[in-house]
């Protein structure tokens, strides 16, 4: 049992880290885009550019404020919220787990970029015609694709729950 549960956590925490250096990995060639070209702002096809910019903020920019102890409270929040998502993936059994280790990978991520560099760098810049959709990077794919996996999930399975 022990060494089942062992094995599991390890590739849980194999996925995390996965995640994470994917992350950092597209983040660090485009800011040495950045720092080599001083710009970035490349087409890429009709409906897709990298862009880079700085998100103080939280998922694509909302919560952006310039007052420091904002954005502290906002980082304190988002460490409070990565503790409750790994105690969920410790008391899951099934595979809504894989769910949450995409969330907390992705938010992993931003948080490193929060503290190092005080903004997350955002560059996917997905667009249709003149309509652009937030700039995100790669950590916010993996947050968003989990917790639409989790809402999926809970409406679908609820559903099938015989009515009380």
């Amino acid at each position: 049992m022990l060494k089942n549960n062992l094995k599991r956590l390890l590739i849980y925490l194999f996925i995390v880290i996965f995640i994470f250096v994917l992350d950092r990995l597209s983040k660090l060639y485009i800011l040495n885009l950045a720092e080599t070209s001083n710009l970035v702002n490349i087409y890429l096809n009709s409906f897709l550019n990298l862009y880079l910019i700085w998100n103080k903020g939280i998922a694509f920019g909302i919560f952006s404020f310039e007052e420091n102890s904002i954005y502290n409270f906002i980082t304190i929040l988002i460490i409070i919220v990565n503790f409750i998502i790994l105690a969920m993936i410790i008391k899951t059994n099934n595979y809504k787990v894989y769910f949450l280790i995409f969330i907390l990978g992705g938010s992993l991520g931003n948080l490193f970029d929060r503290i190092y560099y005080s903004a997350v760098p955002d560059f996917i810049d997905l667009h249709i015609n003149n309509f652009h959709w937030f700039v995100f990077n790669v950590a916010d794919i993996f947050i968003s694709l989990g917790v639409i996996c989790l809402i999926f999930v809970e409406m679908f399975y609820k559903s099938k729950l015989p009515s009380k």
